[in-house]
């Protein structure tokens, strides 16, 4: 318990920038490690938003439901690009990583990829505040797509 808090304010701290003047200071190693992190925590906090209004809307909790969108949208709009070096492209010590190698040969369109994000699940954030399940469980829909988009361009199966 004290390893996965540690690691959740570590990821926290770096990815809201305190202490850190860039991704410079982070080794290879650890961008890839504080990367996967930040994308686990905003992948579960789908997962509670997918349970709570597509697979079981019953079960809808709308602080639960606002709190998992704007913990989605804070982490999306934390500058994680910045752990994403040529440095990190591949496995580097314990750190795996699934980025394939266009991810750095196209920038644009990684730009246009992630803003795309970035712009969907802060909709997703403004729609959770309206508490409407049927315009939370669309945007949730779109949010998804955007991240699929990327998985499906520039991440190895």
């Amino acid at each position: 318990m004290k390893r996965a808090f540690s690691v959740v304010l570590t990821t926290g701290l770096l990815l809201s920038g305190i202490g850190l003047a860039s991704a410079q200071a982070v080794s290879p190693e650890d961008q890839i490690k504080f990367r996967k992190a930040g994308y686990s925590f905003m992948s579960w906090n789908m997962g509670k938003i997918k349970a709570m209004t597509v697979d079981n809307p019953a079960s809808y909790n709308r602080d639960q439901v606002l709190a998992a969108a704007r913990a989605i949208a804070g982490v999306a709009n934390s500058g994680m690009g910045a752990l994403f070096s040529p440095a990190s492209a591949r496995d580097v010590g314990s750190e795996r990583t699934r980025v394939l190698p266009e991810f750095f040969q196209q920038p644009d369109e990684v730009r246009r990829l992630a803003t795309n994000f970035n712009r969907e699940v802060n909709e997703l954030a403004r729609v959770a505040e309206t508490g409407d399940v049927n315009a939370i469980r669309a945007q949730f829909g779109r949010a998804g797509e955007s991240c699929k988009a990327c998985h499906d361009k520039f991440r190895a199966k």
